[in-house]
């Protein structure tokens, strides 16, 4: 066999390379030397991407049910779920399908074993059938072809002689039945094997680097791909030779195998060990000094790519393509995936689109919360309107800097059940570009939803809060819209329930009185029931409305069964109760989030009353109607005192209507007598001008004037 010499160096200068070449002063032998120009005139990448690192794991998997058939070790499975997700490999931008592809290899690999060129021609001519893939992709593959024809080899003779087939097959392929002298053989291929994998492993690793990205000009650069040029060649010259041991193998006459003992100590076994020794050791030390050049490239490339990203967000763009870029497509072409359909896809599909990131731990939100923000940005009546206008892409990032097993399940079962799209493989995600997202965009440990619009500049820090409150109605999602809404806003019942519950939405549109309450005393709640049903029997139409407390538990879930089989009265759900606060509690955040507005203290004052009343068990309840502002907001004692008097005030419903009428008794009358200096203009709506008004600033009546434009 020969080998390069590596012992004279001297420096050159590659300046008649293709302008996809390097042309760095290297100090290399003259074997390598013309290696490297052989091995970049064959290299001609039209764009033809494949996930590398997947297939490379389908094939570390065929060689370890291999090894476990050598050592005769049963039950050693790998996570089916990985098997899985190696079924749907392909070759984007190329007519050719994988699966050709790795049969051709495999024809170079088996068929031409014994003849037809020395083993560097044969090598070279690999190449030349891989000329139009990328580094990895080439090494991988020719890795997949090897993995395909042994694990072909190892399936019928692990089948033999139980099946009938695998016994026909062997026989018509004159397969050895007893493989145990072969043991010592297989067992040195399989470490030349893995030590393949470990080189290929680096160069995958070094083909993810953002070096266009950054168009760095270092000779740390161009030293390492000189070595991943060589490191490729001799990867596949490697395979070759492992072939050709298998068909030596394959081709052993049942009689040269069955003493066991001689056969281990023949001549051709220590020729064949050697041989393989030499290429373990020979790939072992490209490995360690090819290690040290792609860490130190992708330190070069770390202390870089955290300031590429700051100047990236703050410039304008024609458009999203390089922000997007930056961020996700750095290991691969096709980085995410649309979760209803699993399918891959690129950035380019979103495109002139704003997008909305969605940073989180791989559990993202609570279940409920989850369903809550699904229903606003998926199932919001208005999202049909938008279909297309933008797209919401999950980044999970885990807690430390290896995923847990945790983990792993949580992201493969949510990224193959929500409606948006996906990091397709998270911890694949450039570390610069997480450290970027943790310190930049302050992510911590709760979800946050960064807003990019269609030129890919940051427009909200998070909208969460924003789209939990308005959904779809908060497009296109910036702070500028999330500040109008809240102006634009006003405390009514509507702002409270809105989008919790369909029945009640629709209560609310049509200007029904509602009684919101809440409490975990069950006593009271009877009380209160008891007392408002008395009332209703009046003719007065109040739906009551149980809703539980902040943070919901066991004993909120009892009372409603409770609430349902003794008093028939209208209630939400539990989840429903859950989202109920989840959503005032956004509310609040929001309007923080955005610093003082004027038109919302009112709003962060009534939500915070509810969010931060100690005073919730011994109950409390909201009275209002629709749009109106008009709210009556009581607390337990004092709501039962003032129910108790209902026949001293109910004159005054005819008048004033029952939340008026109910304001008029808890206030002092010379108060509400008093027009409040206040002013404020609505337009007009069928039957507004019989409603009484009470101003949102003092609680008093309101005296009404007729404009007329």
């Amino acid at each position: 066999m020969h080998y390069f010499n590596s012992g004279s160096s001297f420096s050159f200068a590659m300046n008649s390379l293709p302008s996809h070449s390097l042309r760095p002063q290297l100090t290399l032998s003259i074997e390598e030397d013309n290696l490297i120009r052989k091995l970049l005139i064959s290299h001609d990448p039209d764009g033809r991407w494949l996930d590398s690192e997947q297939l490379l794991c389908a094939m570390e998997n065929i060689m370890c049910y291999v090894t476990t058939s050598e050592l005769q070790v049963s039950d050693i499975y790998r996570d089916a779920l990985t098997i899985d997700n190696e079924s749907n490999i392909e070759v984007f931008g190329s007519i050719e399908p994988l699966g050709h592809t790795i049969c051709r290899l495999s024809h170079e690999l088996l068929c031409k074993c014994s003849g037809e060129g020395d083993l560097h021609t044969r090598t070279m001519n690999i190449f030349d059938l891989l000329r139009n893939y990328r580094w990895d992709a080439k090494v991988v593959l020719v890795l997949a072809a090897f993995a395909t024809s042994y694990g072909e080899f190892w399936l019928i003779m692990q089948l033999y002689p139980q099946n009938p087939l695998a016994v026909l097959v062997a026989m018509l392929k004159q397969l050895p039945s007893n493989m145990n002298a072969l043991n010592p053989r297989f067992k040195a291929l399989s470490l030349v094997v893995r030590t393949m994998v470990d080189v290929t492993k680096c160069i995958i690793k070094f083909e993810g680097l953002p070096i266009k990205h950054l168009r760095l000009d270092d000779e740390k650069i161009s030293t390492t791909k000189s070595k991943i040029f060589i490191a490729a060649y001799w990867i596949t010259r490697s395979t070759l030779i492992c072939s050709s041991h298998i068909k030596d193998l394959i081709a052993f006459k049942p009689e040269q195998v069955h003493n066991v003992a001689a056969y281990r100590y023949s001549n051709s076994t220590t020729i064949a060990t050697w041989e393989l020794s030499s290429l373990v050791y020979r790939l072992s030390s490209m490995c360690s000094r090819l290690k040290q050049h792609v860490d130190a490239c992708h330190q070069l490339t770390e202390t870089k790519m955290h300031q590429k990203i700051k100047e990236v967000l703050q410039e304008s763009h024609a458009d999203n393509q390089e922000v997007l870029r930056i961020l996700f497509a750095l290991k691969n072409d096709f980085p995410l995936k649309n979760c209803s359909t699993q399918a891959k896809l690129g950035v380019s599909e979103l495109k002139d689109k704003i997008v909305i990131l969605l940073v989180s731990k791989p559990e993202i939100l609570p279940l409920e919360e989850l369903f809550l923000l699904i229903h606003q940005t998926y199932d919001h009546p208005d999202n049909k309107k938008l279909e297309g206008s933008y797209e919401i892409v999950w980044i999970p990032i885990s807690i430390s800097d290896t995923w847990t097993d945790d983990e792993e399940i949580s992201f493969e079962f949510l990224s193959s059940s929500l409606p948006w799209y996906s990091v397709r493989k998270p911890k694949l995600l450039d570390s610069a570009v997480i450290q970027f997202i943790k310190e930049e965009l302050n992510f911590k440990d709760n979800p946050i939803l960064v807003v990019l619009d269609s030129h890919g500049m940051v427009t909200n820090l998070n909208a969460l809060d924003m789209v939990v409150v308005w959904g779809a109605r908060g497009y296109p999602f910036s702070v500028l819209k999330e500040t109008e809404l809240w102006e634009e806003e006003k405390w009514t019942l509507k702002l409270m329930i809105e989008e919790i519950n369909p029945l009640f939405t629709k209560y609310a549109e049509e200007g029904k009185t509602i009684c919101l309450y809440g409490s975990s005393n069950l006593d009271w709640i009877r009380e209160f029931n008891a007392k408002m049903q008395e009332i209703i029997s009046k003719g007065l139409q109040v739906e009551l409305v149980y809703v539980g407390e902040k943070n919901p538990n066991e004993k909120v879930r009892n009372i409603l069964g409770i609430i349902h089989e003794e008093m028939h009265s209208s209630l939400l759900s539990f989840v429903e109760i859950q989202f109920f606060w989840f959503r005032l509690e956004s509310m609040r955040k929001s309007i923080f989030q955005l610093g003082e507005i004027a038109d919302t203290d009112h709003i962060l004052k009534e939500v915070s009353a509810l969010l931060d009343d100690d005073e919730n068990n011994n109950g409390w309840a909201v009275f209002g109607k629709g749009s109106s502002p008009n709210i009556v907001r009581l607390q337990g004692n004092k709501l039962m005192e003032c129910l108790k008097l209902f026949p001293e005030w109910t004159e005054n419903v005819a008048k004033l209507g029952f939340i008026g009428a109910l304001r008029y008794a808890i206030e002092p009358p010379h108060v509400l007598n008093k027009p409040c200096s206040h002013s404020t203009v609505t337009s007009y709506e069928e039957g507004s001008a019989e409603e009484t008004v009470v101003c949102e600033k003092c609680n008093r009546l309101m005296k009404k004037f007729v404009v007329y434009e």
